[in-house]
């Protein structure tokens, strides 16, 4: 016994001197220790919250100040993930991402990521810039740390990273009139939209303690965390917080964005659904085990909920935004895959020809052309995470020398656009804006010679 109990010291002994290589930092619930990456050259700080955990009273409630903990909380494991069907091997995308998938689902899912270079944790001097990325999943599936995400590459190229879990599907979404009358402003829904507020807003108060700029935040995503930038950029309650803005596979002037129905439809909506089977009142709504509002969910409720112009957090769709100037005073990158979902290039044409009219800062306009080794999907919609994650070497498919130097040419320009909202870096403007006089779009793909 005596033999064991030094063993477990020996052990905790070891993990606490590894844990000291590096700085405690504090943040919003106490104090915070991230873990070091395997080439010790970045700081990686996982399942950090960002929120109180929405469970029990808090379901459909919009995201609470983060419950305090005490002593240092070691940031070394990323969270459950938030309720979601799921991607089930043997369909395409089960297959191309999700098979390594985390199964573990929880409502107490609101954290997040941060990777930053080592050097940098606890010093707000350096000022950093900072990339927040939204993931996709059409509302309904995905979180931050997905096989394709990882902010290492990202760090060593001097951008912190961030990224973030927020409700999803039902819980995320479900507007109804219990719900409305509960709130000050008579409105409810869009939870999971209010989640990447709250994220948005917990990096911008305490970036500085990672290395980074707050004044200096890039807003990125893809699919449906597309359309959460833009809705992002268009949100009366991010304006301030938002530097540059990246969206991938996300449309252009569309109504992708967010719904076009208003508040009433969507408490409609939502009624009409929690009647059906059953659940009339908050009180039997929220003792609804998550489990059983995640299988009704999938049965009959996929795709209902989605955000939805509430006229508190979102008041006007994109389109609207954009015409009436109302959108973040940012740059922008906006592009799509090759063979994407649907076909996007004349929205995002018409985005970089209104943006210029308009006599607004750039817009960089991009086309992700790589047909992916090992199948004939071509260059799928998210093809492109590989790359700009800089992960292919978790992927299955048989990546040729000439695919990790296109990674390396995407994250050059993913993150020089982060620092200084210019793709092209401080370098010679190989790409440049897509304008009226000069719609320019740039192409990635492989040089075979590579």
């Amino acid at each position: 016994m005596m033999k064991r109990h030094i063993a477990i010291l020996a052990v905790s002994l070891m993990a606490a001197l590894a844990w000291g290589q590096t700085p405690v930092v504090k943040v919003d619930g106490g104090s915070l220790q991230g873990v070091s990456s395997a080439s010790g050259e970045v700081t990686v700080f996982r399942g950090v919250p960002y929120a109180a955990p929405p469970v029990g009273n808090l379901r459909w409630k919009r995201p609470q100040p983060v419950v305090k903990w005490k002593g240092v909380r070691i940031a070394d494991t990323f969270s459950n993930i938030c309720w979601q069907p799921g991607n089930a091997v043997g369909t395409f995308y089960g297959n191309e991402f999700y098979w390594k998938e985390q199964t573990v689902q929880s409502e107490d899912c609101l954290y997040l990521n941060i990777w930053t270079p080592a050097n940098a944790v606890g010093k707000p001097e350096r000022k950093l810039p900072v990339a927040f990325w939204v993931h996709g999943g059409a509302y309904f599936n995905g979180y931050g740390h997905e096989i394709t995400m990882d902010g290492d590459a990202w760090a060593k190229r001097g951008v912190i990273l961030v990224t973030i879990n927020y409700r999803l599907g039902i819980f995320g979404f479900l507007a109804h009139p219990e719900l409305s009358a509960e709130t000050s402003d008579g409105t409810s829904g869009n939870y999971g939209t209010y989640d990447q507020v709250a994220a948005l807003k917990w990096v911008h108060d305490y970036i500085a303690q990672f290395g980074g700029d707050p004044d200096n935040i890039t807003v990125l995503g893809q699919s449906a965390g597309a359309a959460s930038i833009k809705n992002l950029v268009s949100s009366p309650m991010s304006k301030g917080f938002i530097r540059n803005a990246i969206i991938q596979s996300g449309g252009g002037i569309s109504t992708n964005a967010v719904s076009e129905i208003e508040q009433k439809k969507a408490e409609s909506t939502g009624k009409e659904f929690m009647d059906k089977h059953g659940y009339r009142t908050l009180k039997e709504m929220r003792a609804v085990p998550a489990e059983e509002l995640l299988r009704i969910f999938k049965e009959q409720g996929m795709g209902l909920f989605r955000p939805h112009i509430d006229g508190v957090l979102l008041t006007e769709s994109f389109d609207v935004a954009v015409r009436n100037q109302h959108l973040a005073d940012a740059s922008y990158m906006i592009g799509c895959t090759l063979d994407d979902i649907r076909p996007m290039g004349k929205q995002i044409d018409e985005f970089c020809f209104l943006r210029d009219s308009l006599d607004h800062r750039p817009a960089y306009q991009y086309i992700f052309a790589r047909k992916l080794p090992g199948t004939h999907d071509g260059a799928f919609h998210s093809a492109e995470l590989w790359y700009m994650f800089h992960t292919l070497d978790r992927s299955w498919r048989p990546m040729m020398p000439a695919d990790y130097a296109l990674a390396d040419e995407v994250m050059n320009c993913w993150t020089n656009f982060a620092k200084y909202g210019n793709p092209n870096g401080k370098g010679k403007e190989s790409w440049q804006p897509f304008t009226l006089a000069n719609p320019y779009i740039k192409t990635f793909n492989v040089e075979f010679g590579n």
